[in-house]
């Protein structure tokens, strides 16, 4: 008999197999990529070089030129490397983010299992005894008497409609979510350390710049204070340059607090505390600017950029679930079958006339439920709609973001240029002042002036050097910063 069960539980699930070849509701498809040839309206020429500053190369840009997974490499600077390094080991933020693929991509495991039958075993033991006036419930007519039943059960829930299997779609867009949220992590978490590395580096140039004037303001002051005994000056050029000492003077806390607010921030992303020191300090000397720039292709911005590929899987999990309330107005066939035996003692377990089985199919079919099926399906269309603007959204953003960046690096360096011509006209105006001050041929106004004019040409040009250094690590991280590359985040969590 349990044969003849067992084959009919066989030939009942091949046939709900055959019925389950379909799967309701839309089919997903990648968006198409953006019909366009490039992300500024003029093309893009090489940037103009400045000899003898800090970021000073010429850059070139190379159009479909790859991207290599460790890309900060190209900065050649050991300690910024050695840094990353134990930044993607010990930051939190990235186990934070391996931990929430690994959960997604179990969830999906989990449901996937209700592709299968589900088979549980299950025994009771009891003892009783029944009225009289009925008839005894064991053939033996014993009172009182015990009951032992072991019993095997097993139930499956055909797809028919395909609705476990959108579901599955969409629990694993949402595993594929969560990676590309990983690879974003990777990416947020080296850029910015690059970025507070530039920082620190721009930070101690405008601290040692600021010395430098600090030191040129304090023998111009001493120099004042003695011709002022000789009489050679009044009180009120003193005075002067007693408060534009005090000015230099008063921008210096504001960097030195700035400087140890980065290396609180480095300390940071790199997992440790703020007292623990970092071996690593950076300059702009310890930096080197890529001189070949990639410049992706549009169509594979898409491919590259981890928040346009996450907003794509959220529009796949979205589509998906629009077929799950789908099936879910539809009918639902679940099987059930039941093998075991009952006996007075466990001894007669198992043992000829004690054994039972049944076998049940179950069709439903919703018919009212006060519109809920259908609401839940509208929302689901609804969420696919704003998952698709989304994704349009974030792909314009990303053309945006590499655009905006370009034409920072090619703005950058002629700021910079402009500058380091500033600064070297500046430094040659105060010189000339200082002379003819001493010599009596200009009054202690036109010194100040040309004091205050270096101050500021200096502090220009220390920021034209980081920014050039920012944007071009702002411009890797645009295109995406090579995680296709890579290959060892998903050997670490599990593919």
């Amino acid at each position: 008999m349990s044969a003849q069960y067992f084959s009919s539980i066989a030939v009942v699930l091949a046939g709900v197999a055959l019925l389950s070849g379909c799967a309701v509701g839309p089919d997903f498809h990648r968006p198409t990529p953006p019909a366009v040839d490039g992300y500024t309206a003029q093309p893009l020429t090489a940037t103009s070089s400045t000899a003898d500053v800090a970021g000073g190369e010429e850059q070139r840009f190379v159009k479909g030129m790859d991207i290599p997974q460790q890309w900060w490499a190209l900065f050649k600077s050991p300690p910024l490397n050695a840094l990353i390094e134990k930044s993607l080991k010990a930051n939190p933020t990235i186990d934070a983010a391996k931990a929430a693929l690994r959960q997604a991509r179990e969830n999906v495991s989990a449901q996937v299992g209700y592709y299968f039958p589900f088979i549980q075993g299950s025994g009771s033991a009891s003892r009783a005894k029944d009225s009289g006036a009925i008839s005894p419930v064991t053939s033996a007519g014993e009172e009182p008497y015990s009951l032992q039943t072991a019993q095997v059960s097993v139930g499956f829930v055909p797809d028919v409609f395909g609705g476990n299997r959108r579901q599955v779609e969409s629990l694993t867009a949402q595993a594929d979510f969560q990676r590309f949220q990983l690879e974003a992590t990777y990416l947020t978490l080296t850029s910015n350390v690059v970025a507070a590395a530039i920082q620190e580096a721009s930070l101690r140039s405008q601290i040692s710049a600021t010395l430098s004037i600090i030191k040129i303001e304090t023998e111009m002051l001493d120099q004042l204070r003695r011709q002022f005994t000789l009489g050679y000056v009044a009180g009120l050029d003193v005075a002067a340059q007693e408060a534009a000492l005090a000015q230099v003077q008063q921008t210096l806390p504001t960097l030195q607090k700035q400087l140890a607010q980065t290396r609180d921030l480095l300390a940071a992303l790199a997992g440790r505390f703020p007292n623990e020191e970092l071996e690593e300090t950076f300059e702009f000397a310890s930096l080197s600017l890529p001189e070949e720039l990639p410049v992706s292709l549009p169509s594979k911005l898409v491919e590259q950029r981890p928040d346009v590929r996450a907003a794509e899987e959220q529009l796949h999990s979205a589509s998906a679930q629009v077929g799950v309330t789908v099936a879910a107005m539809l009918p639902s066939i679940t099987l059930s079958a039941d093998l075991g035996s009952t006996a007075s003692g466990i001894g007669k377990l198992f043992t000829p006339g004690t054994g039972f089985w049944a076998l049940a199919g179950n069709l439903t079919q919703p018919i009212f439920q006060g519109g809920t099926l259908l609401h839940r399906k509208r929302a689901a269309e609804a969420g696919l709609d704003q998952a698709g603007a989304q994704y349009r959204i974030t792909v314009i953003a990303a053309f945006q973001n590499v655009a905006d960046t370009l034409h920072a690096l090619q703005s950058d360096a002629d700021a910079l240029k402009a500058a380091a011509a500033f600064e070297q006209a500046a430094k040659r105006s105060l010189d000339l002042a200082r002379r003819q001050f001493e010599l009596g041929y200009v009054n202690y106004l036109s010194l100040l002036s040309a004091q205050q004019a270096y101050q500021q040409a200096v502090i220009n040009l220390v920021q034209a050097e980081a920014n050039r250094f920012a944007d071009t690590a702002a411009l890797f991280m645009a295109l995406g910063g090579g995680w296709w590359n890579r290959s060892d985040v998903l050997a670490e969590v599990g593919k």
